[in-house]
């Protein structure tokens, strides 16, 4: 055998040679233009967006408007977190104690943690061979608590928009979309971000664009964005009318009510809008690498590529393949690191993430901050009907996809020659595994 083709993990050469590129693609383009961006800030004086000179208008207000064109919203709120987005747009639509919400169980922690911020519970349905939530399971879980469906378009890629709007639709429910990790892509030729009663973005510096930390709501309700609007600001300073009107009365019931600080800053806003005129070009250059190195091991038998909802919407940002079952999984994914490719497998049970539902140790017992237990305790639930009940082995089909999963990011500088010694390693352990 030559030492070529005897794996790495073995002793034999590496079949990937290039160091692997962090996975920052918004993060490493920061250039000459984010710096002039801050550096006008700095200039202006004009850190914050409501108090600064008359005659400077606002990056994050800026930063608003173009995003919302962008998406395809009439309105945008820039925040200071996707988390903070999440909660305003929760209590935006008016849920809160005794209320149930239907997430995944492949997200963030955050989707999770944001539902409980609202006083209201958190319901984890499976997902299916796409990694999004599986409508099947979604409709088995709704109950006459159910409030609202959050579609998480989870690891760049759309959930199946169609069926859980239809789904939402049937119940009457409201839609969120928690579109974190997918932001610029589409469904139906349609921006994510677009379809729901609401939704959220993150620019947290793992995410596409990022400001290093930051996200925002969008919706084409504008009662959704004042509510939204009003409380990320504690309902101190954004009126309509500007800062003489900021003590006017409501104009309408449930226009005010006392809220909290998530309020993005200028600086962050000045980033975002360089940022945004990088997003088409980055998921252009991963959409390239991701298709290259599809194409090359699309005939490898026994490696099955994670379904799409639709395909020319994926943002490109990762590449995900199942294999025949955990325990080869686990085993490719180490021959693959030791091949130069940073590969993993998207569960292990002795490895906590964050990402999946059954590491959720504060959510599977109901701790709360305080010894009420609230919401799980609230009367405005328990009264109600309400018990819901977590296990980690809850969501077996969740737990069998991911676990069967080998994850490689695909950053948008890596080039074809990367590539193609990925796809080299691929090919390589599949012929000593599968």
């Amino acid at each position: 055998m030559l030492l070529k083709d005897k794996l790495a993990i073995d002793g034999g050469e590496k079949a990937k040679t290039t160091p692997n590129i962090p996975m920052y693609p918004g993060g490493l383009e920061i250039g000459e233009e984010e710096k002039a961006a801050v550096m006008q800030v700095l200039d202006d004086k004009y850190l914050f967006r409501y108090y600064g000179p008359s005659n400077v208008e606002s990056k994050v207000k800026l930063f608003e408007e173009e995003f919302s064109v962008k998406i395809g919203v009439k309105h945008t709120l820039a925040v200071n977190s996707c988390t903070s987005a999440l909660i305003c747009s929760l209590v935006a639509l008016g849920i809160g104690p005794g209320d149930e919400v239907i997430i995944p169980g492949y997200t963030f922690f955050a989707s999770c943690t944001a539902v409980l911020a609202a006083k209201a519970i958190p319901v984890i349905a499976e997902v299916d061979d796409s990694l999004t939530m599986d409508p099947v399971d979604v409709e088995k879980k709704i109950t006459a608590r159910t409030k609202a469906i959050m579609a998480v378009h989870m690891r760049g890629t759309p959930c199946d928009l169609k069926k859980i709007i239809a789904l939402a639709k049937k119940y009457n429910l409201k839609l969120i979309e928690d579109t974190a990790q997918a932001i610029g892509g589409t469904y139906q030729g349609k921006r994510l971000g677009s379809f729901g009663n609401i939704s959220a973005f993150s620019f947290q510096y793992h995410k596409i664009i990022t400001s290093g930390e930051g996200g925002a709501v969008c919706t084409n309700d504008e009662l959704l964005y004042e509510r939204s609007m009003s409380y990320h600001d504690a309902a101190a300073c954004w009126r309509p009318g500007g800062q003489e009107k900021r003590f006017a009365k409501a104009r309408y019931n449930g226009e005010l009510f006392p809220g909290v600080n998530y309020r993005m800053n200028e600086i962050s806003g000045a980033i975002l809008r360089v940022q945004l005129t990088r997003l088409d070009n980055l998921i252009s250059r991963m959409r390239h690498n991701k298709s290259r190195i599809k194409e090359a091991i699309k005939d490898i038998k026994g490696l099955e590529f994670r379904r799409m909802n639709d395909s020319e919407g994926d943002t490109g940002i990762v590449m995900i393949c199942y294999l025949p079952n955990p325990k080869i999984t686990g085993k490719f994914a180490d021959a693959l690191k030791a091949e130069g490719i940073g590969a993993s497998s998207m569960h292990n049970k002795s490895v906590p993430d964050w990402h999946v539902y059954n590491h959720w140790e504060m959510i599977m017992n109901k701790w709360s901050a305080t010894a009420e237990g609230c919401p799980y305790t609230c009367p405005y639930y328990v009264n109600n009907g309400g018990n819901v009940q977590y296990s980690p082995e809850m969501n077996p089909n969740t737990l069998q996809y991911l676990q069967r999963s080998i994850h490689i990011d695909i950053p948008p500088r890596m080039t074809d020659a990367d590539c193609d010694m990925i796809a080299e390693g691929f090919h390589k352990v599949a012929k000593a595994y599968l």
